[in-house]
């Protein structure tokens, strides 16, 4: 009896441990894909500045409502050939880490260069409802964010099963993450805006999401 009333305890700490690794994961890989200011983050701003902080919420959710689903899509792909994988699961890491830290040279690359030949974007106000869909539609159409999120779940499990628990927190808390970053700049507005979206701030912002990815990237390789 003394071994079995020894053992709960040990089981629930290793489970709270597994939830809280799957959060971290979760909250790590959302800001990851979600930081850097492109031309998305950057119409974010702007249409919140010119209209209300209602309507630059609602889009900021549709962005994070889209990072959100490429994450369950790569969670529910990585359930379905995780044991597929498993012959290959070191092979596999590598191929997932050269692949994170391709998008992590690309992301550079494109930011070094957008810093060098800055453009501009018209700004057309929308209602929070449109804005939702709007940038949700935009979102969802850059495949680099499935890639990265499919990268990150398969690469990181191959071989191994999940508690559908952990794979839900990771889910959210990628969701929640990328909701926060994208929340703080339509909140930022006007006054945060023209910080992030200016010429340097872009350029900082994308090299930190270049050195948070290629960080995973080393995680992976090493685990």
């Amino acid at each position: 009896y003394t071994t079995l009333f020894r053992s709960v305890p040990s089981a629930e700490a290793e489970r709270t441990a597994a939830v809280s690794a799957a959060l971290l994961a979760g909250l790590v890989a959302g800001y990851g894909i979600a930081i850097p200011v492109g031309a998305v983050g950057t119409y974010l701003v702007a249409l919140t500045a010119r209209t209300s902080l209602r309507t630059g919420l609602a889009a900021a959710l549709g962005v994070a409502t889209a990072d959100g689903v490429y994450a369950l899509v790569a969670v529910l792909g990585g359930a379905a050939i995780a044991g597929v994988v498993a012959p290959v699961a070191g092979p596999l890491r590598l191929v997932s880490a050269a692949i994170l830290i391709a998008l992590a040279a690309l992301g550079a690359y494109r930011a070094i260069r957008s810093h060098r030949e800055p453009t501009t974007r018209a700004v057309t106000p929308l209602g929070p409802g449109r804005a939702y869909v709007s940038l949700l539609g935009i979102t969802l159409v850059n495949p680099a964010t499935v890639v990265y999120f499919t990268a990150l779940v398969v690469g990181g499990r191959a071989g191994t099963a999940v508690p559908v628990l952990d794979l839900g927190v990771f889910v959210l808390a990628a969701f929640a993450a990328s909701a926060s970053w994208q929340a703080a700049l339509a909140g930022g507005g006007a006054l945060l805006g023209r910080v992030l979206t200016g010429p340097r701030g872009r350029l900082a912002t994308a090299l930190a999401s270049s050195a948070v990815i290629t960080a995973l990237a080393v995680r992976l390789v090493l685990s």
